[in-house]
């Protein structure tokens, strides 16, 4: 992660700290050269801690510990330094054009640096440990009669390899969709951060997810071997592992293909696709192949994990009524119903219709980095009417 982002991290370390020089310290002659070395020492730090981990190979290090103090470190020093220099950069361009001298964005930049730091304190300690459950309906003139009130738990990104060895949030994530008694569980990808391993501690639990039809499940992004650099036949068992260990859950696994449900005589379909985002996302979906075989008058359910797919693929090359998707995360922060990944993705949490056709996307469960403010834990539960 941190060879992927270097420029911009080295940005937001040592570019406040050039400009508070620049503006404030350089100015003061009897700041000497001690306090100034005392000024820049942190920055310096955090530039050695990047250098260190630019050698690592793994997106997410063996021991992510690593990682999470960095990105803490980043957060709580680089950005809140990085947030006030922009303020108040901003503040002096506008001083110099209205020729006044009362800089406002200084008390912008604090302001907004304390907010930050609220979000950071109060994201890795109560909003990473928030679970919410959502009820949602779907009405569809497709709908078979016999599934008029079917109720499916739909959950996405779980990210198990964030939590460890602690399974207390994934025991109570099992345990309150367990007490939906749904009739289908979904799962729409992103099990893991990077490889199989990290799913040991959280087989057993996940197994004791249940419902009358069962539990269908795609792959993410996450799910295939391109997060860690290994050798082809590593990547090649990684990702079989990440399968088998899926279907030894019981889960019903769908790799662009469907499978259908059936009550009485009338049935619906529910179809998994591959995950089918843009660069650098892996790109394996196939919306042909998944449908083939399908009636055209059956009622059809796709999952997919990126929800990008739906306008790109799901809509103009299939007749599915209902797509359920997940890998936005919502970027795990919202404030007044907004997102900043609102800005990349069209559909990015909760429902979206095209005519009648209707996308859920869900904020997830887990993350690679555990914090949240403002967009809780989600299990969606949706509820299908004949309309």
């Amino acid at each position: 992660m941190v060879a992927r982002y270097f420029i911009l991290f080295l940005s937001l370390i040592i570019l406040p700290d050039m400009y508070f020089y620049w503006h404030y310290l350089g100015k003061h002659k009897n700041f000497g050269m001690a306090r100034r070395l005392l000024w820049w020492l942190p920055s310096i730090a955090l530039t050695a801690f990047t250098l260190g981990l630019l050698p690592l190979d793994n997106f997410i290090p063996d021991n992510p510990q690593i990682l999470y103090l960095y990105l803490f470190l980043i957060a709580s020093i680089a950005i809140p330094k990085a947030v006030f220099a922009l303020c108040s950069f901003a503040g002096l361009v506008y001083c110099r054009l209205t020729h006044t001298r009362k800089n406002w964005g200084n008390v912008a930049g604090v302001l907004a640096s304390l907010f930050g730091l609220f979000v950071l304190l109060y994201g890795i300690t109560i909003g990473v440990n928030k679970l919410e459950v959502h009820a949602l309906e779907y009405r569809s003139e497709d709908l078979p009669e016999a599934f008029d009130g079917y109720r499916i738990v739909h959950i996405s990104d779980l990210h198990v390899g964030t939590f460890g060895n602690n399974t207390s949030m994934i025991e109570k994530t099992v345990d309150s969709i367990n007490a939906q008694h749904a009739d289908l569980i979904v799962f729409t990808g992103d099990l893991q951060n990077a490889q199989p391993s990290e799913l040991d501690p959280f087989q057993s639990i996940l197994s004791k997810m249940k419902a009358k039809d069962g539990v269908y499940s795609v792959l993410g992004n996450h799910d295939y071997a391109e997060y860690i650099k290994a050798d082809p036949a590593t990547e090649t068992l990684n990702e079989q592992l990440t399968k088998s260990k899926q279907r030894s859950m019981g889960w019903n696994l769908l790799l662009n293909e469907w499978k259908a449900v059936h009550r009485g005589n009338d049935s619906i379909v529910i179809a998994g696709m591959e995950n089918d985002g843009l660069p650098p996302f892996p790109k394996k979906g196939d919306v042909k192949q998944t449908i083939k075989g399908i009636g055209n008058g059956a009622f059809t359910i796709m999952l997919q994990h990126d929800p990008i797919a739906w306008r790109r693929h799901i809509l103009p090359q299939s007749n599915a009524q209902l797509t359920l998707s997940g890998h936005t995360h919502a970027s795990q922060f919202k404030i007044m119903g907004w997102s900043p990944i609102s800005l990349k993705y069209k559909e990015w949490g909760g429902q979206y219709y095209a005519g009648t056709r209707a996308i859920f996307v869900n904020t997830g469960i887990g993350g690679v980095v555990p914090i949240r403010f403002g967009v809780p834990a989600t299990i969606s539960v949706i509820t299908l009417h004949k309309k």
